[in-house]
């Protein structure tokens, strides 16, 4: 009966995970064969496959690895699993990571003078409840192992991180969780840049607070 519900599990992530990056191809957040999406199993992690478009995903074909690295099905995964495993390794609570290389969040990642305790400044409160501060990992070169190091740094506290030059990492209890924070950190990248130009009202200390005692949001 446990293998029946590991199975049935499993398969309905695959095409969560197929469902996902295709509504992220149809919102430009996913162009060419950008991003990739994880789900973590009882027995091992779902990865979406080495240069495949997230907007035609085959289900059967998204990778699965045991928690070794070693592929147990499908096609072999995206280079950048390393970034997912960061965040998996210091947050036992997660069950699905995603990484874009949306426009807008992807162009706020390529400014100087971030604060690097966080990219986005708290404009709106649920980019406070969904993402929280969101700290800036220095550039690396696209598949340099370091890069993971420097993740771990920063997930033990952190659900997100924008990588610089590059794009952001977000980490969730579930995949949808996930998928919902990083559509709302895209909404507030895209804000951010609308808005550089002109005197923002930020939220306050006490109203920041206020959301952590309703919403247990982390800031």
């Amino acid at each position: 009966m446990s293998h029946i519900s590991t199975t049935t599990t499993e398969n309905r992530l695959r095409e969560e995970i197929a469902e996902i990056g295709r509504a992220f191809r149809l919102l430009g957040m996913a162009p060419g064969t950008s991003g990739n999406i994880s789900a973590k199993l009882d027995d091992g992690w779902l990865m979406t496959p080495t240069n495949a478009s997230l907007g035609a995903l085959d289900p059967a074909a998204i990778s699965k690895l045991d928690w070794d690295g070693n592929l147990l099905a499908g096609e072999p995964p995206t280079k950048e699993s390393f970034l997912h495993r960061a965040f998996y390794d210091q947050r036992p609570d997660t069950g699905g990571i995603i990484h874009l290389h949306a426009t807008h969040s992807a162009a706020v990642s390529c400014l100087n003078g971030l604060d690097e305790r966080s990219c986005l400044p708290p404009i709106t409160p649920y980019f406070v409840m969904r993402v929280g501060r969101l700290p800036l990992i220095p550039y690396y070169r696209p598949g340099d192992p370091a890069l993971g190091d420097a993740i771990r740094e920063h997930a033990k506290t952190h659900g997100a991180v924008l990588l610089a030059n590059h794009g952001p990492v977000v980490a969730g209890k579930t995949l949808e969780a996930a998928r919902n924070a990083i559509e709302e950190l895209e909404e507030t990248a895209k804000l951010y840049l609308l808005l550089r130009q002109h005197d923002v009202r930020t939220l306050g200390e006490a109203e920041i607070d206020e959301l952590r005692q309703a919403f247990g949001a982390h800031w």
